[in-house]
């Protein structure tokens, strides 16, 4: 694609885009049975009326955090004659194992915390990136999510996530950045490969590196929790040239984002995706990144925009040509989940409203003609930038990752619902 100043710009792209049982409460135990003892595990069976046989119903699951023994069953030696008095004899069961026994929990087993990352490791698409501001990707993860940086004397501060699978502490920002001014100066990766962004350096549209985002430019409120996102205006940009697991040439992959409706333009090219390690245009099918924007230059979805589209390099498609694609529609929700897979052969374009639904599939199709099959990917990662380094681009990012691996419908969908149940805006 072709800049202004007679350059190329490589046409950068984006990728697409638990919960705790509460414990069972503890009964107070049943009624006391006429004939039998009281059952002091968990729920006793009201079944501790006298009955013919005066057995008292064994002791049921104890609600506090454990199940508790079956062993409060009255001896069959205590059975009451039918007359109705109590039966001194047999050994009366004072409800075997304790109710208290079982391992007692703060409130039952609880269920580990999913996020995106453990959807698609569990499909054999593992995350090989994974990055947010806002909130960790996967439910054991309680490592760094990014790291800021104050204007006043240049020391920089790790915000983490305040318990495992968390939303990020950003208490610890605002008190690190009172009286002055920060930057976002690194964007952790979560998964276990280390693809942590940086601001991007020079390339071959622009050739001076990029700006740092402004660490308290977009406050929201995810969950009941005041975060901060990535607000990247036109001259911010993040990249890694230097990746582990990321997809090369032919590969399988898929990436997905949340970033945002109502702020983007038509410049080029706010990307979350792969792209070249030289920071230049090094020909068609040499990237592959999610875009979201309203540029026309290449390919277009129906009536104005803003459209989830792929950059493949020289070209954002919104299907499999530079023509309006019927079935690529505007996304316009405050928060959008944007996706992009791609196959050998093949790649899928989907997107959807952050905050409640389900995905829309774009686009799902064979690719371009002229260079883009078999792909030639090379593997570094971009945010807010094309694959060149142009960054005339705007928008917003919030969370995204990146996978080994084309990722199935059931996990696209696993992850908006994942996505929609995190509570952004709410």
């Amino acid at each position: 694609m072709t800049t202004g100043t007679g350059g190329t710009v490589a046409s950068g792209g984006m990728a697409t885009g638990g919960m705790r049982n509460s414990g069972g409460a503890t009964d107070t135990g049943g009624s006391l049975a006429t004939g039998g003892a009281i059952a002091t595990a968990g729920i006793t069976s009201i079944g501790g009326t006298t009955a013919t046989g005066g057995a008292i119903a064994t002791a049921g699951i104890t609600s506090t955090g454990g199940t508790g023994a079956t062993g409060g069953t009255v001896s069959t030696g205590g059975a009451q004659p039918t007359s109705g008095a109590s039966a001194s004899g047999g050994q009366v069961g004072s409800g075997g194992t304790s109710g208290r026994g079982g391992t007692t929990g703060s409130g039952g087993t609880a269920t580990a915390v999913t996020g995106p990352c453990d959807i698609y490791a569990s499909a054999n698409t593992p995350c090989v990136a994974a990055h947010s501001t806002v909130r960790a990707l996967a439910g054991a993860y309680s490592g760094k999510l990014y790291q800021v940086k104050r204007a006043s004397d240049n020391t920089t501060k790790d915000i983490g996530a305040l318990t495992p699978g968390g939303f990020a502490d950003a208490a610890a920002q605002d008190t690190f950045c009172s009286g002055t001014s920060c930057t976002i100066s690194i964007i952790y990766d979560q998964s276990e490969k280390g693809n942590h962004l940086t601001k991007a350096p020079a390339g071959g549209a622009k050739n001076t590196t990029d700006n740092e985002a402004v660490a308290t430019a977009l406050k929201l409120t995810v969950g009941g929790h005041t975060v901060y996102g990535v607000h990247i205006p036109a001259g911010t940009g993040y990249r890694n040239d230097k990746t582990s697991g990321i997809a090369v040439k032919d590969e399988p992959e898929s990436m997905y984002m949340v970033t945002s409706g109502n702020y983007y333009n038509g410049g080029c090219c706010f990307d979350y995706g792969n792209a070249e390690t030289n920071n230049r245009d090094n020909g068609n099918g040499t990237m592959e990144a999610i875009y979201f924007g309203n540029c026309t230059g290449w390919g277009k979805g129906t009536g104005t925009g803003p459209w989830v589209m792929a950059d493949l390099e020289n070209g954002l498609f919104a299907g499999k040509d530079f023509g309006p694609t019927s079935t690529n529609t505007p996304l316009t929700s405050t928060y959008i989940t944007a996706m992009v897979t791609g196959k050998s052969g093949t790649f899928a374009i989907k997107g959807g409203n952050s905050q409640s639904g389900t995905l829309t599939t774009m686009y799902d199709g064979a690719r371009p003609a002229n260079g883009y099959n078999p792909m030639k990917k090379e593997g570094a990662i971009i945010l807010g930038i094309g694959g060149d380094n142009s960054n005339a681009a705007q928008g917003n990012f919030f969370e995204g990752c990146m996978t080994s691996g084309a990722s199935s419908n059931a996990s696209d969908d696993a992850v908006q619902a994942n996505i929609v149940a995190a509570g952004y805006g709410h």
